[in-house]
């Protein structure tokens, strides 16, 4: 079935995705003067679909299947409250509502066995009342069915018998892990968006065959892998970070590259910055997760997803985030952001609001007659009015207005960075930066600066370069599964069980994508905790557990990583695991990422007036890929390229490397 035919089966605008897919693609195409033929290497595809789905309520009508007395889990959820002193409390309204979560007469007991079996009579009567709502996918979360799935495999049975063309998702299967409303919100993520989420891909792969790719796509997870769309379509909830964990994964590649062990990656773009710690040349990886916040950064206010994903953090600040004054008269930029419709002022679409961009235009950073290469000009007077009305506000001039918006997006970059690093046991002062996205290049210095770094990267191609991320990626697939287990009364031939269970299934998703079994290398990991606590530590270990079963080692890593986080470690409590982990990967992949460089120095192609924190001056602009191995450039200074510009401050020199990167260092 062509991209034609498969638009009428995806659900609610997916099919609008594959068209946009394929456009970018024919455009990428054509300009390369290639043939689909001619791409022999891997198609990998980074989405937001997911993420969409879950913030626009996209999804098709979705049920939940629980155990008799707990319909309300999804309203009661774990009891947090994110802010303990706000009467008004709001949290995301459930994506199944309680009319459409059904209880179940059934029930597994903690140590695995069976209580209650499922009724296959019940079971047919909610299919009959699924049929008359309307429901196209449904979430089974029953009580301790991490340990017992039986009872949801049965349900799942039945309702497939009933209608074939229901999708259903299995807690057991999703989020094999302890705490029943973690597990519940995880499953019902998944149920909800499969639905467009497995047409979709099943879409992309058919067409990408017919129009003559060689290879089957892959795509990027959450966690920084990439898998077969097969896989992924099963399990979107794994995939709802996918586009920014490529942009972490390509700082582990660079920080290969340049042989650094440790190194903080900057990615700014029009509405947001992330940043994400790279520890021993690997992305901070963290077990669960939170999406369609209530209020976007306030941590607790959103959907918990229980799946491993990149550990990045994520701020309100962008070139389109908007600066304005607050109630006691202080300036704040963001969260808000001017987006790309109407944009920041200077975009001429229709903006009032000064922005970040703004700011940038106005202290002379950005060209308004080279923005995009030339292919869009900037309106820099109505941006220095907007910024005027709200210098007036503040007492300043425009210049002062503009200079202080960078400042205090680059501080709260800089204290968001910092509490990301020390809430992890890093400490981020002296950390290389590496700079990419839109904007980034544009602010890391400064940012850098704040975070006693003495060295900034700017890789080629800043602003696309987390499409790059999807292509230096291996694959890799992290699974969890809860077995809750005292430490030294392990009893190993069950744990030995489980492991086999889960690494059949690593190696089965990754040899579906195309890797061969004997490369796949295995990882193995726990969640632990001391005994009485409700929150656990994940611990990576050197060795198979499954072979040494050397407990002491497996204290040891624990304590080391209890110790980073809380600085104690506690030698008379017992120690439990809660969670075992499993992660496959295939090898590393190695990409030709430099440039081609002029034999001859570059010379600046104009001069601008530029503001800075110590004045003004006249800044030289350099085009960036005119400059010649090794040559430097004295800061302050302005290197454009089509998308992004760089912006290096006084005190600092920019030196080319032998990758076309352009690595800023502070002046001794």
């Amino acid at each position: 079935m062509g991209s034609s035919g498969m638009k009428g089966l995806l659900w609610n605008g997916s099919g609008d995705l594959l068209e946009g897919f394929f456009r970018a693609v024919d455009l990428a195409i054509g300009k390369a003067g290639a043939s689909p033929a001619e791409v022999d290497d891997i198609v990998v595809h980074a989405t937001t679909v997911v993420t969409n789905a879950l913030i626009e309520r996209k999804g098709p009508p979705t049920a939940l299947l629980v155990t008799e007395g707990f319909r309300d889990v999804l309203y009661i959820r774990d009891e947090h409250r994110y802010d303990m002193y706000d009467p008004m409390i709001e949290f995301p309204e459930p994506l199944v509502p309680r009319e459409s979560t059904f209880g179940v007469t059934e029930r597994s007991l903690a140590d695995g066995s069976i209580a209650i079996p499922v009724n296959e009579a019940e079971i047919v009567k909610i299919s009959e009342q699924l049929k008359v709502a309307g429901i196209k996918s449904v979430a089974i979360c029953f009580l301790n069915a991490y340990n017992q799935p039986a009872n949801e495999q049965c349900a799942r049975d039945i309702l497939l018998r009933e209608q074939p063309d229901l999708y259903v998702s299995l807690s057991s299967e999703v989020a094999p892990q302890m705490r029943e409303y973690l597990r519940a919100s995880t499953t019902v993520v998944n149920a909800y968006t499969q639905p467009i989420t497995r047409p979709y891909l099943t879409a992309l792969r058919e067409t990408l065959r017919e129009r003559g790719y060689g290879n089957e796509p892959l795509i990027m997870l959450s966690n920084g892998g990439i898998i077969g769309a097969d896989h992924a379509g099963r399990f979107p909830v794994r995939m709802i970070e996918s586009g920014p964990a490529a942009g972490a994964l390509v700082a582990s590649y660079y920080a290969n590259k340049f042989d650094i062990d440790d190194l903080l990656s900057f990615d700014m773009g029009g509405t947001t910055a992330k940043a994400c710690i790279i520890q021993d040349r690997q992305p901070l990886v963290t077990g669960e997760f939170e999406v369609d916040r209530q209020y976007r950064f306030k941590p607790g206010s959103g959907y918990p997803v229980t799946i491993p994903s990149i550990d990045m953090i994520e701020i309100g600040a962008g070139g389109g985030s908007i600066a304005r004054v607050d109630s006691l008269g202080l300036m704040k930029v963001g969260p808000d952001s001017a987006g790309s419709e109407p944009g920041p002022v200077c975009y001429k679409r229709g903006g009032t609001m000064p922005t970040v961009t703004d700011a940038d235009l106005i202290l002379g950073y950005l060209d308004p007659g080279n923005f995009l290469g030339g292919d869009m000009s900037l309106d820099l007077e109505g941006a220095k009015a907007a910024m005027g009305e709200l210098g007036k506000k503040l007492k300043a001039d425009v210049d002062n207005t503009a200079l202080g918006v960078y400042q205090v997006v680059g501080e709260q970059m800089a204290a968001a960075a910092r509490a990301h690093a020390t809430d992890r046991g890093i400490d981020p002062r002296g950390l290389p930066v590496l700079a990419f996205g839109g904007a980034g290049p544009v602010h890391a210095n400064y940012v850098a600066d704040l975070l006693e770094s003495d060295t900034v990267i700017f890789p080629p191609l800043a602003s696309v370069l987390s499409a790059f991320g999807t292509l230096v990626t291996p694959a890799r697939l992290d699974l969890v599964r809860g077995a809750l287990v005292r430490l030294d009364d392990v009893d190993w031939s069950l744990v030995g069980s489980l492991l086999d269970d889960v690494e059949s299934e690593a190696r089965t998703a990754l040899i579906d994508a195309g890797i061969s079994d004997d490369v796949i290398r295995l990882s193995f990991g726990a969640d632990m905790r001391y005994v009485g606590q409700a929150n656990e530590v994940t611990v990576d270990f050197e060795t198979d557990p499954r072979r040494t079963r050397d407990t002491a080692a497996i204290r040891q890593a624990f304590e080391k990583a209890y110790h980073k986080l809380y600085g104690v470690q506690l030698d008379d409590m017992r120690v439990e695991i809660v969670s075992w982990r499993v992660t496959a990967t295939s090898p590393a992949v190695d990409r030709q990422s430099g440039v081609d460089l002029p034999s001859a120095p570059g010379k600046a192609k104009a001069q601008r007036r530029a503001i800075f924190a110590n004045g003004t001056a006249d800044v030289p602009v350099f085009d960036r890929f005119a400059l010649a191995l090794w040559q430097e450039v004295a800061g302050p200074a302005i290197i454009e390229e089509r998308e992004t510009t760089i912006i290096i401050l006084p005190q600092w020199t920019a030196k080319v490397d032998e990758l076309g990167c352009i690595v800023a260092t502070r002046n001794k």
